[in-house]
Order: C-alpha cells, then sequence, then structure tokens
C-alpha cells in the first residue's frame, strides 16, 4: 500500500509540474529520453563537419525550429517531438538525439538552399550582372571585413530585415556592430584566387565555387569570441554565436524576409527568392 500510495504522490506531483510546465508534459513516457538528450546537449562527443565537438547546443535553434517547439532538450515534450520528426523521416523513433537524426535535419536545410542544389547537379551558377548589384551604406558594413555589393532585392530584403531585427532584440538594439555585412557580393576570380592562395579551397572554410558568387549570400556579424574572428570555425566560437540573442532571432525570423541558413557558419545566410526582372516601362 505504501508503495502504492508513493506512486500516487509521483504520478500527482508529474501532473501538476505538467500544468505549470507544457514542456513537461508525457513525462510519464518520455522522461528517460528527456534525461538523455540534457546530458547530450552538452557532452555528446561526435564529428558532424570532421574535427572533434562535444554537444551539439551550436545546432538546437535550428533542430528547435526543425522541430517546432522552443521546448528544452532535456524534457520530455522535446522528446516527443524528436521522436514524431524521426518516425516521419523513416529513422527509429527512439527520442534521442544522435548522429544520424542530425544527418537527416543537415540534409533538409541543405536542400532549402538553391545554391547547393545547383552544385549537385553539378552547376556553378554565374554572378548577376552588375546592373542587378547595390552597394552598402557605411553603417551596414562590418569594419573587419569591407564589402560593398549585393544584388539589390536582396539588399532591400536584408535592410527590412535589420529594421524589425532591431526593433524586437534588445542585444541588436543596443549594438550597431550586430547584424553588420562583413562579406557580401564576391567576385569569383578574386575568390578563387584568394582561396588557392591561402589553402582553404576545403569546401568548409571557403568553396570553390561559392554563393557569394551570386550577389544572395551575407555573413552577418552575429557576436565573437575575444580573440577570435567573426567567422572562425572553431566549435567553441561556433557554439558562441549559435548561443545569442542575435542568432536565434535570425533562426526564427529570417525565412519571412526570403533568407535561410548554413547550419555550419551561423554567420551565413542565403535568399532564396527568385529574382524578378523588372518590368519593361
Amino acid at each position: 500500500m505504501a508503495a502504492i500510495g508513493l506512486a500516487a504522490i509521483i504520478l500527482t506531483a508529474g501532473q501538476a509540474r505538467a500544468q505549470t510546465d507544457p514542456c513537461q508534459t508525457n513525462a510519464d513516457v518520455w522522461a528517460g529520453q528527456a534525461f538523455a538528450n540534457g546530458v547530450s546537449v552538452y557532452s555528446l562527443e561526435w564529428a558532424p563537419f570532421g574535427p572533434a565537438e562535444w554537444g551539439w547546443e551550436t545546432y538546437l535553434p535550428l533542430i528547435q525550429r526543425e522541430l517546432k517547439t522552443g521546448c528544452a532538450p532535456g524534457t520530455p515534450i522535446f522528446a516527443s517531438h524528436m521522436a514524431a520528426f524521426q518516425q516521419t523521416h523513416g529513422l527509429a523513433p527512439t527520442g534521442l538525439f544522435d548522429a544520424e537524426t542530425f544527418q537527416v535535419f543537415r540534409g533538409l536545410w541543405q536542400e532549402r538552399r538553391p545554391f547547393v542544389m545547383a552544385r549537385v547537379r553539378g552547376e556553378c551558377p554565374n554572378p548577376p550582372p552588375i546592373s542587378q548589384l547595390g552597394y552598402l551604406v557605411e553603417s551596414e558594413e562590418h569594419a573587419d571585413r569591407l564589402t560593398r555589393l549585393l544584388r539589390r532585392d536582396v539588399l532591400d530584403a536584408y535592410r527590412r530585415m535589420i529594421a524589425e531585427a532591431r526593433a524586437q532584440v534588445p542585444d541588436v538594439a543596443a549594438d550597431p556592430e550586430l547584424l553588420q555585412i562583413f562579406s557580401g557580393f564576391r567576385d569569383p576570380e578574386a575568390d578563387a584566387a584568394r582561396c588557392v592562395q591561402f589553402g582553404n579551397c576545403d569546401g568548409l572554410r571557403r568553396a570553390v565555387c561559392s554563393p557569394h558568387r551570386t550577389g544572395t549570400a551575407v555573413d552577418l556579424y552575429v557576436g565573437r569570441i575575444v580573440g577570435l574572428g567573426v567567422d572562425s570555425t572553431d566549435p567553441v566560437s561556433r557554439q558562441h554565436m549559435a548561443k545569442g540573442a542575435t542568432y536565434r532571432w535570425l533562426v526564427e525570423n529570417a525565412g519571412r524576409f526570403g533568407f535561410v541558413p548554413y547550419v555550419y557558419e551561423p554567420w551565413h545566410w542565403e535568399y532564396v527568392e527568385p529574382w524578378r526582372e523588372p518590368s519593361a516601362p
């Protein structure tokens, strides 16, 4: 009888907690998976892009967006959403984050980048005519790497996005550096020569055929660790950027303005709306 009474108390406590915190719903089913995810988000040893990484907090904002939940990894609701995602995509619905599930997330995010799909087809898109490029103003350029040009429709979309971010995110409103552009349109020949010179044409640090040639890719300042660059690919640097309010706002809102992310680089966003030639007068 005592055991039954204790079980009733635990069940009642769990129900009360679920009523005050919706993320704790279904704890009777997903508590174990929630605990495991809450540990692995900081401790998982893996190498999703080659170099060793610990934990998957860097990718959490994009994962939460994909799962359509703001609940933390260590909650039953996060685990249940993860299981639903896994089942939808033909994986065992364990509710646990793992490297196999991440590859499915990564594939979906890459498929949303038209430039990547063109590269899969063996194409390297041509740069736009100079008449389709517009100049950034000084306040839009990050001092670390001056850039000058973007396709004009992309520049318009960027300006609308930044205006809203400054109105909604206190960090962005307080720091004019945040969301400035440190790389926009890059001339393909100069870009290729530079990556050969520095030996970083490896597809991660710099691509032989870069999306920046299209005038639709922007590298945005989303914070940095002192002593590391604005585009440092050090796992600690990328994690720091991804945890910031600026990046999290982009994950939730940039799509409304036509921008999609590159998962490996928190600063890199690509405009995916098609260019429409202006109507003839």
